[in-house]
């Protein structure tokens, strides 16, 4: 991913909160076969070691795919990338009322670099419920993974678990921070419509980056 200073984002608080908020992820290991590619659930471990050293804990994340698909990415033997997409969308000229622009695509990506470490049976039994619990979280009345825990042990060991502290991480907010600032606003005021030329997630995303650096 091409290196642009001003569209970095560094900041582990809201790295942690794109790996929250998007947790539909990418897999991408490079084994001796060849690429292998997977998308997965992942979430932040919401047990991070505190005593670890540097920001990179705090992006500490578990996830689990198919065992079948675990074997196929060697999972353990290699460095992968785990890749998390935020919003993002195309973004017309016409939304800035200026120029000259040409079209663009503003987006919020990270770049998770580094080796997992592949779970045991009932690490990943943990993994499966603590994933059933973060995107329950926001209901109503939350599901659990212990109303079928019987089926649901059945069927647990066709599962892989991992949990992946990145020894690298790439995150870039491409959000209009090139432009003049007044130029930005009123493209995200412009997306942040219904219909099919309104993107309202990312107009917030925008927002959040041109009004309060964030």
């Amino acid at each position: 991913m091409l290196d642009q200073p001003i569209y970095a984002l560094t900041d582990p608080v809201r790295l942690r909160e794109l790996v929250a908020a998007h947790g539909w992820a990418t897999l991408v290991s490079a084994t001796g076969g060849g690429p292998v590619v997977s998308h997965l659930p992942v979430i932040p471990d919401p047990y991070p070691d505190p005593d670890a050293d540097g920001d990179g804990d705090a992006l500490t994340i578990l996830g689990h795919l198919a065992r079948a698909d675990a074997e196929l990415h060697e999972l353990g033997r290699h460095d992968v990338v785990v890749i998390v997409e935020g919003p993002d969308g195309y973004v017309s000229p016409s939304t800035y009322r200026a120029g000259p622009y040409v079209p663009t695509w503003n987006f919020v990506v990270a770049h998770l670099h580094g080796r997992p470490a592949v779970l045991d049976a009932e690490q990943t039994y943990r993994v499966l419920e603590r994933t059933v619990e973060h995107f329950e979280a926001g209901r109503p009345e939350p599901w659990r993974l212990a109303t079928v825990e019987d089926y649901a042990r059945d069927i647990a060991p066709y599962t892989t678990g991992f949990r992946l502290r990145p020894s690298r991480v790439a995150g870039k907010h491409k959000l209009s921070q090139d432009k003049p600032h007044d130029v930005a606003l009123r493209a995200a005021a412009a997306l942040d419509v219904d219909g099919p030329h309104g993107n309202r997630a990312l107009a917030a995303a925008m927002r959040r980056v041109l009004v309060t650096g964030d």
